[in-house]
Order: structure tokens, then C-alpha cells, then sequence
């Protein structure tokens, strides 16, 4: 691999990535404090190393926000494909592993069920989901675990709700979930192995929506999907399930843990301000995206299939392995004033957490609905909400594609 035709050797690479929990850094919601340096200076692209099923896999860190956009955008001299082999998931079949024609002709076959307008429709039914799950966790002894009794739920019941999977399947769906997503102490037999039983539960859903489809999403893949192969049939509706419930629950839980256990302006918290400023709560929310995305890593890599020039003036050879990171790019100053500062009122907030160009995240109006609702309702009915014990002592997920506390003890 080279940058500007100069060889990188693997022992020289920054040592940024580790096998168990993607970019170094302490437990808790902070990101490297090297991305905002990354952004700032040079020219944005950082060689590193990380390991990849055991071997150290050499590749470039594009940090610049202007160069990050325009990885993401060319999928034709940046393709996901091609470097599927490089993942630390398997996405082999789902559209996070697609380009181009095929990319567009999946991800077409949901796409209409996510729009800005979709997903307005879906309000009330998510702020009475919200308010059934607050109450039953209000009616339990406190403390209570905002993830378990309350974000998790949440997210799961919505998107199930919408793709028609019935209430009594939804926790195997969390088993299967957290070992698909999981790394560290599971290998990739177990994530494949989960992926497999949730394939064969869904496949018969989907067969059985063939001969009698419903008013849901998995009746429009059923119907829509036909003439996709199997296995990327039964993967639509695994990444939907999956990166539904577990990104969304996870933003729910570190925006709280954040907003509770970090200043904000005059000594008071994050929480404290919106108490006073509840017409805040969208734009803290897009704010908290930036800052503390639940991404555990970065983008996900692409192969360069042609020598091209970025906005910076980095030049990349074919071949070589970049890693587009938004978290970064989230930081850049040239963008983001300040970019390390919490700030409810930027504007505008461009960030990049749910990616750009054509695998822009599917699900982002929907998760940002859920997490607004979640928010408000808390600010509404528990405004004395506070975490049950000491912030350094709330326990991070290790060994997991998505960021986010494991349990978050609270009372009210």
C-alpha cells in the first residue's frame, strides 16, 4: 500500500485500531482525542494499522470533513465491495457490502418505508410506545436500567413493529443481535452462526408473507425482493432489526449519560439546560450525534480502484485501503468551529454520523424520531431524573460494534 507512491511498512503504521474494541481509546462516550488533531492538521490522511481475524491489515485514515464526504460519495473509485474482505463483521449479502446498480436496487426495496414523511406518519405510534415502556419502568422499584428497562424496548418494539415480527420473538432477537454484533470473547463462527438462525427464522417469515403478505416491511420485501438471492433476502430485514433497535437504544442511553454527568454552560449539565430550553432537544440531540456517535470505530472501509486526488490534495493510490471516519470529519475546524465544545445552538450541524451519499444511513429519521421522543418524554416526566451511581462507574459494552453503556442505573 502507498501514499503519493510511497510504500507504507506495516510496523511504521499508527496504532490506532485494536481487534476487540475498534479505535483505542478509555470506556465511556469520548472519542480519540487524536481525531480532532487528525482533522486539523497535515493533510488529514493518517496511515494505521489494525487487526483484522487476526493479521495486521494496513490502511488509510481519511479524517478532513471535505475528504470524508467524497469517499463516501464515489462509490465508483471507492467501493465498498471490494474491500469487504477487510471487515470486522461479516456483511457479505447486505447492502453495507453493495455498490452501484446492486447497492441501489436492495436498499430501493425499503427505502420508501424510511423517508422524512414515512417516518412522521409513525410519530404517535412511537410516542405511545415511549410512554407504555416509561411507565412500565416507572411502576418497577427504583433503581432502575434505562437500557433494559426502557431503550432497548423501545427500539425493539418499533422497528419489529414496523417489519411485522411478533412481541413473543423479539428478546431471541436480542440474543441473536448482541452476538452478531459482538466481537472481543465471540469469534466470527458465533456472529455467523447467529446470523444463520436469525436467517432460517426469517426466511420462513418472508415465505410465508409470499402466499399471505401483511400490512408490513417484511410483506414488502417478500413482495419486492423476490427476485434477490436468498441470503440478501433474509439480510435486509437482519440489518434493519439489528441496526434498529441497537444504534437507537444506545443513542437513547449515552445522550442521557452525557447530558446528565457533563457541564454544559454556568456549572450546570447538559440535562439542567434542557429542563429550562425544552424547544432544545432537536438540535442537542443532532449536536449529541456528533459528538458522541454510537458507532465503536469508524466508516467502513473502502477499496481505491483508481489513482485519485482528494479535496485536501491527498493523492491515493489504487489499491489502497481507506477508512473514511466520521468522527473525524465531526471535528474538523474548518466546519466546526470549537468542535470539541458541546453547543445546543450550532447551526448549521452538517455532521456526518449517519454517513453521506448513497449509504447514508436508512434508518436515520426513524432512530432520530426515536431518540427525540425518548428525550423529550424523559425531560417531560422525569425531570428529576438522575444516573443512580457515580458516572465513572456506569459500565461501557467491550467487544461490541455499537458504543454504548451496558446498563445505566437511574432514579427519579
Amino acid at each position: 500500500m502507498s501514499v503519493s507512491g510511497r510504500e507504507l511498512d506495516v510496523q511504521s503504521l499508527h496504532p490506532f485500531y485494536t481487534d476487540a474494541d475498534g479505535v483505542t481509546r478509555p470506556p465511556g462516550p469520548d472519542k480519540h482525542p487524536d481525531y480532532v488533531r487528525f482533522a486539523a492538521t497535515g493533510s488529514g490522511v493518517v496511515p494505521v494499522v489494525r487487526q483484522v481475524a487476526g493479521e495486521l491489515v494496513p490502511a488509510l485514515l481519511i479524517c478532513r470533513y471535505a475528504d470524508v464526504r467524497e469517499v463516501l460519495r464515489r462509490q465508483d473509485v471507492f467501493s465498498r465491495a471490494a474491500a469487504v474482505p477487510t471487515d470486522q463483521i461479516d456483511v457479505t449479502g447486505t447492502v453495507l457490502g453493495m455498490d452501484g446498480a446492486e447497492h441501489a436496487r436492495v436498499r430501493g426495496t425499503v427505502k420508501d418505508a424510511f423517508t422524512r414523511s414515512e417516518v412522521a406518519r409513525r410519530a404517535a405510534l412511537v410516542r405511545a410506545s415511549a410512554e407504555a415502556h416509561l411507565a412500565a419502568m416507572t411502576a418497577r422499584e427504583q433503581p432502575a436500567d434505562l437500557v433494559r428497562d426502557f431503550a432497548v424496548p423501545l427500539a425493539l418494539d418499533v422497528i419489529c413493529d414496523q417489519l411485522g415480527l411478533p412481541h413473543e420473538e423479539r428478546l431471541q432477537f436480542r440474543r441473536w443481535g448482541d452476538m452478531f454484533l459482538g466481537a472481543g470473547d465471540l469469534s466470527r463462527d458465533d456472529a455467523a452462526r447467529s446470523a444463520a438462525e436469525m436467517g432460517g427464522y426469517l426466511w420462513e417469515q418472508l415465505e410465508r408473507r409470499r402466499g399471505c403478505p401483511a400490512d408490513d416491511l417484511l410483506s414488502r420485501i417478500a413482495t419486492n425482493a423476490a427476485d434477490q438471492p436468498m441470503d440478501v433476502q433474509i439480510k435486509l430485514p437482519i440489518s434493519l432489526v439489528v441496526g434498529g433497535w441497537e444504534t437507537t437504544a444506545s443513542s437513547i442511553a449515552t445522550f442521557v449519560y452525557v447530558l446528565q454527568s457533563r457541564p454544559y454552560r454556568d456549572g450546570r449539565t447538559g440535562w439542567e439546560h434542557l429542563l429550562d430550553h425544552p424547544g432544545q432537544v432537536d438540535s442537542a440531540v443532532t449536536e449529541l450525534e456528533r459528538l458522541h456517535s454510537t458507532a465503536n470505530g469508524d466508516d467502513m472501509p473502502r477499496r481505491v480502484m483508481a489513482d485519485v486526488r482528494l479535496p485536501s490534495g491527498a493523492q491515493l493510490a489504487e489499491g489502497d485501503l481507506v477508512i473514511p471516519s466520521h468522527d473525524a470529519a465531526n471535528r474538523d475546524p474548518r466546519v466546526f468551529p470549537d468542535p470539541e465544545r458541546m453547543d445546543f445552538d450550532r447551526d448549521p450541524n452538517p455532521h456526518l454520523s449517519f454517513g453521506y451519499g448513497p449509504h447514508y444511513c436508512i434508518g436515520a429519521h426513524l432512530g432520530a424520531l426515536e431518540v427525540r421522543t425518548a428525550l423529550a418524554l424523559l425531560l417531560t416526566e422525569l425531570p428529576r431524573l438522575r444516573l443512580a451511581v457515580p458516572p465513572g462507574e456506569v459500565p461501557w459494552k467491550a467487544g461490541h460494534a455499537i458504543l454504548g453503556p451496558a446498563e445505566l442505573p437511574v432514579t427519579w
